[in-house]
This record gives C-alpha cells, structure tokens and sequence, in this order.
C-alpha cells in the first residue's frame, strides 16, 4: 500500500476493447474449473474456509474487503504445507501435481471471484483499487485464467511499468513490482509450484517480440533523495568507526568530489563555520524528517479512518447480522414451541381419537356378539319351526294319503256308476233311434203304395 495513492493517479488507464458482449466479460477454457490445476482446485472446494466462511460472502465489494483483510501473498499454498523434497518429474512441484498442502487464502478468494461471474467493469475495478496491491494481483491473475490468450496484452499493457511492490511469497522474502509480475504472467508458464493456462505458440511469440521491443524501465531515485541518501550515509559512517575513512572506489567519482569540496570549505571558514553547517543540516533533516513523518502521521490516520469506517460497517453488519440471528432464533424457538405444542395436540387429539376407535371397536364387538347372538337364536327357531312343519307336513300327507285313497275309491265307484248309466242312456237312444227309423220307412212305404196304384190307372188309361 506504500505507493498506491502516488502511482494510480499518474497513471493512464485505458480500458480494454469490450468487442460484442459490452460489459459482459467473457470466459476463456474450461467454464467450471476456471482453468485451475485439479489439485488445487479440489483442495479449494474441500477447504472449510471456502465452505462455510466464504459462503457467507454474496457480493464483489465484500470479497474485495475479505482480500483486503486476509490476502498476505499470492502463491497457492500456505509456507511449510506443501512438502515436495527429494520429488521429481511429474510429481515435482512444478509440475503442479503429486500431494498437496493447505490452500491459500488468495486462491480461495479467487475462485470465490470466478464463482461471481465477475463484470468487465468490476475487473477493471480490481485492477485499479488504490487500497491494496493484493486487490490488484488477485485481479491480474483472475485476468490470466479467465482471459483469452489474445487479450492478455491489451489488459497488461498499461500496467507492465507499475512501480506498485508487494510480496508474493508465502513468509515473505520476494517482493517485486506490479510490472515484474505482469512480465511474468506473460513470459513464464509457472508460478510457484502451479502452471498457468498455456499460450498458444503464436500469440506466445508475439508477445515475446513486444516484450523485447519494449524494455521494463529502472526507477530513478530523485537528486534530493540521493543528496540525503549520502549524507545519512556519511554520518553513519561517522558514527559508526573511528578509523580513517577508506578512499571511495573510482564509481562513486560524485562522492569523491564532494568530500573534497566540504574539506576545502572547512579549511577556508574553520571550525565555527563546520559547527552552523552541521546546525543547518541537522535543522533540515529534522523538518525534512518532521514532513515525513505528518506524511506517515496523515496516511496512519488515513488508514486507521478507512479501518475505521469499514469495521464500523462490519460491526453494524455483525449486529444487523447478529439481531437478525437472534430474531431467527426466537423465530425458530417459537416455531419449536408452537411445533411441541401442536405436537402434544396432535398426540393428544390422537390419543382421544385412539380412545374413541378402541370404545368403537369395543361397542362393534358387542353388537356384533349380540347380533350374532340373535341370529344364532333365530337359526334355533327356525329350525324348531321347520322341524315342527316338517312334522305336521308329514302327518297331513299320510292323512291326505289315506284320504285319497278313500277318495279315489268313491271316485272310482262314481265313476263306474256314471258310465254303466252312460251306456244304459246310451242303449236306450240307439232303440229309439231305431224305433225313429222304422216308424219313417213304414211311413214311406205308405206313402209309395198310392203313388204306384195311380201310375197304375193312368197305365191303364192310355191303354
């Protein structure tokens, strides 16, 4: 954070080209694992600060506060958890495979920013924060996994000059510029044990030609500084020894000459002149001194404002957080007890419900019985009834019996007698028929005899 506010503002930012899509930021490679080594990646998702604290998190400006506060380095691994000595070949660290390690909290938070589907705008966002340079390289290097290979250098471009330092390795001890790891984005496949997404060998080429055409330039330090670097330096020096001074080596020739030009002037003007010389510089290093430190005084009271201000909205967020915790807890404990007590209702409605089915069932039982107490009794009389009327039904059948028999006797007896009087009437009509007939052949006998004796006459006539 030493440079930040002197370097961005200085500095021309021009956005990259937004092609078709506009805000939209494309995604280059494998859209699941944003092209992250398979260790590390699943190291990522089985690490419980991915899991339960950085879940929490839902929008970019509180991952941007969680990478301010956390994010010390930017290597994959945490020191002294990944041991790959006496490793070699495909289960080398550089390879990227073979046993792992604990996962940094970088890398956790960047795949935490891949998970959002971060905008054009709000990448350009990280790679332009003036808060932290870890904001910034945890961009670039989202930039550098997530990118085409194409557009690589129409994003760095800008930023291969910037003089912003931060310390990359895990424990310290490796601190370069803004532009150094650009450079190395760019130039080397590896990064500390892990392989970035291969370039393809034109683009790599062409790349390669522009870094060359275009050389990193070394920072000068300004004269001033120089002027009080020397000074320091020879008063530590003097400080420091009592034995004579050595000749200064052929290089630092300026030095030489203004050593010589300070003896001059003391032998001129002498000791009191010497005296008021060391007065005026020890006046102007301690004003210069006074100006560093209201610097460090107001950068140290602009920090502690800005920490300031966001633990503030952090505690008001943990209270926020806290008083919606504790609603949602006398919510459940409510939800608990209106849930026991409708528990116990339901226990007790079933109980009674149980009661009544068992008083039911019970009063069923005994109907039954009784019904089939009844039924069996009206079976019993029943039977003593078809018993009885199969008794008299008998009884009356040998009387009807003996009573069709007498029956059928006089029947018979009537019957013969109707018919021997049937044939005495029939006797009797046939002898009067007879006599019917006899009477009519006598009659027409009579009736012939003169008919025959006028034939007769009327014969004898004509004779």
């Amino acid at each position: 954070m030493a440079n930040v506010g002197n370097q961005l503002p200085t500095q021309a930012v021009s956005k990259p080209p937004s092609g078709k899509h506009g805000n939209v930021l494309p995604l280059w490679g494998n859209e699941k694992t944003m092209n992250l080594n398979p260790m590390i990646l699943t190291n990522v998702l089985s690490s419980p600060y991915f899991k339960v604290q950085l879940y929490e998190l839902k929008t970019y400006h509180e991952v941007v506060d969680e990478i301010y506060f956390k994010v010390t380095h930017i290597e994959p691994w945490e020191k002294g958890s990944r041991k790959t000595a006496g490793q070699t070949g495909m289960c080398g660290g550089v390879r990227g495979v073979g046993t792992g390690g604990i996962v940094s909290t970088a890398f956790c938070l960047l795949y935490k920013l891949f998970t959002l589907k971060l905008t054009r705008k709000q990448v350009m966002g990280l790679i332009t924060h003036t808060d932290s340079p870890y904001i910034r390289a945890l961009g670039f290097m989202y930039i550098r996994y997530t990118q085409p290979p194409t557009d690589l250098l129409d994003w760095y471009n800008d930023f291969l000059d910037d003089e912003e330092e931060l310390d990359v390795k895990a424990g310290g001890g490796c601190v370069m510029t803004i532009g150094e790891m650009l450079r190395s984005f760019l130039t080397k496949l590896e990064w500390f044990s892990t392989l970035f997404p291969r370039i393809p060998v034109p683009v790599q080429k062409a790349i390669d030609q522009q870094m060359k055409a275009r050389p990193r330039k070394v920072a000068q330090k300004e004269p001033e500084e120089e002027a009080e670097f020397t000074e320091s330096g020879r008063q530590g020096e003097r400080r420091r020894s009592r034995t004579p001074r050595r000749t200064p080596s052929p290089k630092r020739s300026p030095k030489r000459s203004r050593s010589r030009s300070h003896h001059r002037e003391r032998d001129r003007h002498g000791p009191s002149f010497d005296r008021e010389l060391e007065r005026e510089r020890d006046r102007q290093r301690k004003e210069r001194d006074g100006g560093r430190d209201r610097e460090r005084d107001r950068a140290d009271r602009g920090d502690r404002e800005r920490r300031r201000s966001r633990s503030a909205d952090r505690n008001r967020e943990r209270k926020r957080s806290l008083s919606g915790s504790r609603e949602r807890r006398g919510e459940r404990r409510e939800k608990e007890r209106d849930g026991a007590e409708d528990r116990s209702r339901k226990k007790d409605r079933d109980h009674h419900k149980d009661r009544g089915m068992e008083r039911d069932r019970s009063r069923d039982r005994k109907s039954r019985a009784e019904n089939d107490e009844r039924r069996h009794k009206e079976d019993r009389d029943r039977h003593r009834e078809d018993r009885k009327a199969k008794r008299s039904s008998r009884s009356r059948s040998r009387e009807r019996r003996h009573k069709g028999g007498a029956e059928e006797k006089s029947r018979k007896r009537d019957r013969s007698h109707s018919r021997e009087r049937e044939r005495e009437r029939d006797g009797e009509r046939s002898h009067k028929r007879s006599r019917s007939k006899e009477r009519s052949r006598h009659q027409r006998e009579s009736s012939n005899e003169p008919s025959k004796h006028g034939e007769r006459r009327r014969s004898q006539s004509t004779e």
